[in-house]
Formats: C-alpha cells, sequence, structure tokens
C-alpha cells in the first residue's frame, strides 16, 4: 500500500492507513514500536501534524498506545473471551478463589480483582428489571476485573436489599461458591436469566474505571435473573470494552425423537 498526493483520502488517513495494514498483516508485531514522528515526516515529506494526526487515528482506534517520550508502540492483544452461558455451572472452586479468578489463573495470566459493596437508589432500569416500588433500595457489588495488570471489565451485581441484607453479599470480598449460590441459600434459588446485550460509546464513570483510550466502544452485557416463582432477584451488569473482549456463545439444537 502507497500513499499518493493526490489521491481522495488526506495524507494522515492514507499513512494511517499503510501503518494499520503493516499491523494486520504482521509487517509490525504486538510491542513493535512504530517509527518516530521525524522518521514517518521524512519518509512521507508531510508536517508534524499530519503525522500526528495519522498516529491519532491508529491510537484511537486501539491498534498503537501512545508512551511518550518513548514513542508509539503496537498495542498488545490478548482479548478474553466473555461467556456468559457459564453463569449457572456447577462450580467447584477453592475457598479463596472465585470463578474469575480461577479461570484466568488456569491460562497462566494474572487475575485480580476489587470489590465495593454499598447500599443505594438504583438506577432506573434497574429497579425496573427487579420490579421494585418507588424508595426501595439495592445492594450493588460493584467488581473490577483486572487481568495482567490491566482492567479488563466492570461487573456491577445489583440485589433487593430486603433479601441480601447481613448475607455475605454485603461484603467486600470475593465468595468462592458465587453470590448465585447465596442467593439459592436464602430461598431465592435464580432457575432463569434473561440476557441483554448493548453496543454504545461509554460514559465518563466506564471510561475512568476501565481506563478507556479515545473511540473505544463497551458492550453491555445485562442479565436478570429469575426464580422458579418468577421474581427478579439479580440485575448483574458487565461493561465490556470492545477491544479486549470475544463474547462467545453456545448453543445447542434439541433434537427430534427421530433424529436421536
Amino acid at each position: 500500500m502507497t500513499v499518493n498526493r493526490l489521491g481522495r483520502n488526506p495524507m494522515y488517513q492514507q499513512i494511517a492507513d499503510v501503518l494499520r495494514a503493516q499491523i494486520d498483516t504482521g509487517g509490525l508485531e504486538p510491542g513493535a514500536k512504530l517509527p518516530t514522528e521525524a522518521e514517518l515526516r521524512d519518509e512521507y515529506s508531510v508536517s508534524r501534524e499530519t503525522v500526528r494526526k495519522a498516529l491519532g487515528i491508529l491510537v484511537n482506534e486501539g491498534l498503537v498506545v501512545s508512551a511518550r517520550p518513548q514513542g508509539h508502540f503496537v498495542r498488545r492483544r490478548q482479548p478474553m473471551v466473555f461467556r456468559p452461558q457459564a453463569e449457572f455451572r456447577e462450580r467447584p472452586y477453592t475457598p479463596e478463589m472465585d470463578a474469575f479468578v480461577t479461570e484466568y489463573s488456569a491460562e497462566d495470566r494474572e487475575p485480580r480483582q476489587e470489590i465495593e459493596v454499598a447500599i443505594v437508589e438504583p438506577p432506573t432500569d434497574v429497579a425496573k428489571r427487579l420490579q421494585l416500588a418507588p424508595g426501595d433500595l439495592v445492594a450493588v457489588r460493584k467488581r473490577v476485573r483486572y487481568l495482567d495488570g490491566e482492567p479488563f471489565n466492570t461487573n456491577d451485581s445489583y440485589f433487593p436489599l430486603s433479601i441480601v441484607r447481613d448475607s455475605e453479599i454485603m461484603r467486600p470480598e470475593s465468595i468462592s461458591r458465587g453470590a448465585n449460590e447465596v442467593l439459592a441459600e436464602l430461598g431465592h434459588r435464580q432457575v432463569r436469566a434473561l440476557d441483554e446485550i448493548y453496543v454504545r460509546m461509554p460514559v465518563p464513570d466506564e471510561v475512568h474505571r476501565l481506563d478507556l483510550g479515545p473511540g473505544t466502544p463497551v458492550g453491555i452485557h445485562m442479565t436478570t435473573g429469575h426464580t422458579v416463582e418468577g421474581r427478579p432477584v439479580r440485575v448483574a451488569v458487565t461493561t465490556l470494552p470492545g477491544d479486549r473482549h470475544v463474547i462467545s456463545y453456545e448453543r445447542r439444537r434439541e433434537m427430534t425423537d427421530e433424529e436421536a
């Protein structure tokens, strides 16, 4: 791929296209340093502003990170596979490690999470899904999950305060058997979950919690858990940066008697 001063696209866009192609084809491997601004100016006979616009495009796309004064580097990518269907599977975890920490420790990555617990008035969308009356409060467990030191996603789980008060859910620490099992022990086992997925640009709080770069979209996975009686008892909101995740669903078709 070459640049053309008489081309339809401006020079900074063409330079970005050339560098992007080198990243996509492996010419610039993860962790590789890009040519310096001075080298790019000389190579393409353009101004510093043009070079900076080109590099800015790649930074906004999440392909390149700026590490001044060292320069710009191809971003290392090792996406986290997010599996919503695993939520209700059996959890043979150790007392010290919950599902997230256990799964990614087994992949030779370094997981950790920060947990906060608070009693709050629920956001409107959460109150609606939990079918709460005006003035009802919820307990929220807010987690930021890290892999290899980088914040990968947030998981905020909301519970009607009336059913989880004084339970383990109110403690800001990992629950090895999972909050779902605690709810079951409290008499509110979930047998059905409604999953909703939204994709949008992040709000400022999400940018701060996840240290998001400019132009990074997020996926929002919202799960509402219901008991056998149909009562909603938990809403979990997971925020997934688009440059750090692959969402994986497994589906199976039920076989007919003739096919079995």
